[in-house]
C-alpha cells in the first residue's frame, strides 16, 4: 500500500485530513483566480462589459451544475473501491466516467449554445449588454466539454487520494490565463482585441490544455489511475448505474443554482443599494467558504475510501472531525468579518458610504453562523462518499426552498424588518440546517449503504472489467 493509502486507511485521522485538504484548499483558491482574473481586466473595459460576464455566470453555471452530479458519482466509486482494494474497477469507473462526462458536456454545450440568444431575452438583457453577454456566453458553452473533462479529473484524483497533481495543474493554468486574458482581451501586435469574449477565450485555452494534461496523466497511470483506450468501451449496466447515482448529485447543485437566481430577484426589488451590499457580502461568503470546502472535499475522500474497506467506524470520525473542524474554523472567520467589516466592504466599494454601511450590516448579520455552513458542508460530503446522493439533495433542497427562501420573503415582505427580513433569512437557515444535518447524521442510516458490496449489479461490471483486463 503506498503511502497515501496507508495515511487514509490506517493513519491518524487528523494528519490524514490535513494531508488531503491542504492542496485541495490551495487547488480552490487558485482556482478563483479564473473570476478575479476575468474581473479585472474585463472591469477596464467598462460597467457593461462587466454586466455582460455577471449574466452570462447564473446560465452557464447552472448547465455546469447539471452535468456535475456525474463528477460526485464518479468521485465516490473510485473512491470506495480504492477503499476495498478494487483497483481494477477504479480504472475502469474512470473511464466510463470520462466517457459519460464527454457525451453529456458536447449536448449541454451544444444545446446552450444554441440557446443562449433566448436565455438572455429571457433574462431581460439591456441592448447595451446584449451583444457582448452573447458572445461570451457562446464562447464558455464551446468550453464545456475542457471543463467538465478538467473538473471529472480532479474528483477522480480526489477520489483516490491524489490531490497535488490537480494542485500543480491549475497553478499553471491559472498563471497562463493571467497573461493571456489581457492579450485577447485588448489584442497585441497581429493578435486582435476580442473585448469581452477575449476573457472567454482565454479561459477556454487554458482549460484545454488543463483537460488534456489529465487526460495524458491518466493514460500514463502513475498517480492511482490507469486508463486505456480500450476501457473507454461503453458499459451499460455501470452507465445506468452511475446516471442514476449522479442524478439526485445534478439536482442537489442545480436546486442551489436556481435558489440563488431566485434569492437575487427578491434582493433586486428593494432597489440598488440593497442589490449592491447583497454582491459584496455575497462575494465574501464565497470567499471564506474556499477552505471550508476543500475540507468537505477532504472528508469526502477519507469516508469513501474507509467505507470501501468497511472501515465503517472511521469514516464516521473522519466526518465528525470534519464537521467540528469546519464549525470552528468558520466560526473564527465569522468573528473576524464581524469586527472588520466595514474594512472588509470598504475593499470592494471603497468610495460609497451607503454600500459600505448596509454591507457591514449585511455582513454582521451574515456572519453570526458561518459555523453551521461549515458542519453542513461536511456532514453532506460524508453522506455523498456514502452513496446517500439523495439525502445531500433533499438537505439541499430543504434549505433554499422550504427554509431560507420564504422566510426571506415573509420576514422582508409581512413584517417590519423589511431588506433586514433578507439578512436574517441566512443565519436562521444556516443553524436550522446545521441541526437538521447533525441530527440525520446522528441516526446512522447512512452507514448501511456501501457501494463496493457484492451484489448481482456490481459482479457483472466487475466481470466485464475482469474480461477487459484479460483482453489487454
Amino acid at each position: 500500500m503506498d503511502k497515501p493509502q496507508s495515511v487514509i486507511l490506517t493513519g491518524s485521522i487528523p494528519r490524514a485530513l490535513l494531508h488531503l485538504a491542504v492542496p485541495i484548499i490551495l487547488a480552490n483558491i487558485l482556482q478563483t483566480g479564473y473570476q478575479l482574473t476575468d474581473a479585472f481586466w474585463v472591469g477596464r473595459l467598462g460597467a457593461s462589459a462587466v454586466a455582460a460576464i455577471s449574466v452570462s455566470f447564473p446560465v452557464t453555471f447552472l448547465v455546469i451544475a447539471l452535468g456535475s452530479g456525474l463528477a460526485m458519482a464518479g468521485a465516490t466509486l473510485s473512491s470506495q473501491y480504492m477503499g476495498a482494494g478494487r483497483q481494477d474497477m477504479v480504472n475502469h469507473v474512470a473511464a466510463q466516467t470520462m466517457l459519460m462526462v464527454v457525451v453529456t458536456s458536447v449536448l449541454l454545450g451544444a444545446l446552450g449554445y444554441v440557446l443562449a440568444p433566448y436565455l438572455l431575452s429571457l433574462l431581460g438583457v439591456a441592448p447595451e449588454v446584449y451583444t457582448n453577454a452573447l458572445g461570451f456566453m457562446r464562447v464558455s458553452f464551446v468550453g464545456v466539454i475542457f471543463v467538465f473533462t478538467y473538473a471529472m479529473f480532479q474528483a477522480l484524483m480526489r477520489g483516490v487520494g491524489q490531490t497535488r497533481v490537480p494542485l500543480i495543474i491549475v497553478a499553471a493554468t491559472v498563471l497562463l490565463n493571467f497573461v493571456l486574458d489581457p492579450l485577447f482581451i485588448f489584442g497585441w501586435g497581429p493578435i486582435p482585441g476580442f473585448g469581452v469574449m477575449g476573457a472567454a477565450f482565454a479561459t477556454l485555452i487554458t482549460q484545454a490544455l488543463a483537460a488534456v494534461a489529465g487526460i495524458v496523466i491518466f493514460l500514463r497511470g502513475r498517480h492511482g489511475i490507469q486508463l486505456t483506450w480500450r476501457g473507454f468501451m461503453p458499459d451499460p449496466t455501470y452507465l445506468r448505474r452511475a446516471f442514476f447515482l449522479g442524478i439526485p448529485g445534478s439536482l442537489e447543485l442545480s436546486t442551489r443554482a436556481l435558489g440563488l437566481m431566485i434569492m437575487s430577484f427578491l434582493v433586486a426589488s428593494f432597489g440598488t443599494l440593497t442589490i449592491a451590499a447583497y454582491g459584496v457580502g455575497s462575494n465574501i461568503l464565497q470567499i471564506v467558504t474556499v477552505p471550508v470546502m476543500g475540507l468537505s472535499m477532504a472528508v469526502s475522500t477519507l469516508v469513501g475510501q474507509n467505507i470501501g474497506a468497511g472501515q465503517v467506524e472511521r469514516a464516521a470520525k473522519a466526518a465528525s472531525l470534519g464537521a467540528v473542524v469546519g464549525f470552528l474554523l468558520l466560526s473564527l472567520m465569522g468573528a473576524i468579518a464581524w469586527l472588520l467589516a466595514p474594512t472588509l466592504i470598504a475593499f470592494f466599494i471603497p468610495d460609497d458610504a451607503d454600500v459600505i454601511r448596509e454591507g457591514a450590516h449585511f455582513l454582521r448579520i451574515m456572519c453570526l453562523a458561518w459555523g453551521g455552513i461549515g458542519v453542513q458542508l461536511c456532514i453532506v460530503s460524508a453522506f455523498r462518499a456514502s452513496g446517500n446522493m439523495l439525502m445531500a439533495m433533499v438537505i439541499a433542497m430543504v434549505s433554499q426552498w422550504m427554509i431560507q427562501f420564504p422566510l426571506a420573503y415573509v420576514l422582508a415582505k409581512h413584517t417590519t424588518l423589511g431588506a433586514d427580513g433578507l439578512w436574517w433569512s441566512f443565519p436562521i437557515t444556516n443553524v436550522v440546517v446545521a441541526l437538521v444535518s447533525v441530527c440525520w447524521f446522528a441516526r446512522g442510516s447512512w452507514k448501511t449503504k456501501r457501494l463496493t458490496e457484492d451484489d448481482h449489479q456490481i459482479a457483472k461490471i466487475a466481470d466485464h472489467a475482469m474480461v477487459e483486463e484479460g483482453a489487454r
